[in-house]
């Protein structure tokens, strides 16, 4: 049963739907459109399918979230309700916060190249892709769980529909991508710009030239880090609000 603050505080009301551990992420994964058990599962690898389960009915409780049937009468579907989307600026605003401050709180252990391709997976830039089937690999290093260093995936975009291999689909691969685990995701989340890791080797890109100068765009790794965060523009401008703020504190400081 989920704990109450015994508080009829509105923060403490709040706090009491997404201030559980996983929360945040279960919701932001809904928010993200993600709609089905198994999809909500994958961007919360870490969380057990019974702790999931669970979470999911105190949020439907809660009055967040409303699960229906599927039409093939296995496992149901999960929406969020008016309440459930009005956490979205709640959500963004902890994505904006990090984003400013929480850069370099990133540590060995929170690098998961499985969550990586499933987040880029989710934030292709579609209509910058090419009508033609387009496969890229991606070769890892630097992982730092479990016993392997390094690991392959393949992203095969055709049609609007993005699949993600961890095994060779046996298509030609148009754009191979060999980089550090770390460094992508620093690239990826906007943390560091690409042109950066590209000149200190980190990452690598090898395939046609014209399709290589396209990736960054299909990708967002050229600093657009609200798509992958799933941030809008309102948010994005709220940390460039906050920024100027800083800047402006520092040259009060300074004088």
């Amino acid at each position: 049963m989920r704990k109450s603050y015994g508080q009829f505080c509105p923060v403490a009301k709040a706090a009491e739907v997404i201030g559980d551990r996983w929360n945040p992420l279960v919701l932001r994964e809904m928010l993200y459109g993600n709609r089905y058990f198994n999809d909500i599962s994958r961007g919360v690898p870490l969380m057990s399918r019974a702790l999931l389960a669970q979470r999911l009915k105190e949020l439907e409780k809660a009055g967040v979230v409303v699960s229906h049937e599927k039409e093939t009468g296995k496992g149901h579907e999960y929406v969020l309700t008016p309440a459930g989307e009005a956490l979205r600026p709640l959500i963004e605003a902890m994505g904006v916060w990090a984003q400013q401050w929480g850069s370099e709180q990133i540590a060995p252990e929170d690098l998961d190249d499985a969550l990586l391709m499933w987040g880029m997976r989710r934030r292709i830039n579609l209509e910058a892709v090419p009508a033609q089937k387009i496969v890229l690999q991606f070769d890892f290093q630097g992982l730092t769980k479990g016993h392997k260093t390094h690991r392959s995936w393949w992203l095969v975009i055709e049609n609007g529909d993005v699949d993600v291999c961890q095994k060779d689909p046996g298509f030609e691969v148009d754009v191979l991508i060999s980089a550090d685990l770390s460094a992508f995701t620093h690239v990826w989340m906007g943390y560091t710009h690409l042109n950066l890791a590209l000149k200190q080797g980190t990452i690598y890109f090898e395939g046609d030239r014209d399709l290589v100068r396209q990736v960054p765009t299909w990708l967002y790794l050229n600093g657009e880090w609200r798509y992958g965060m799933g941030i809008d523009n309102s948010a994005s401008q709220l940390m460039q609000t906050n920024k100027r703020v800083a800047a402006e504190c520092n040259e009060i400081s300074g004088a």
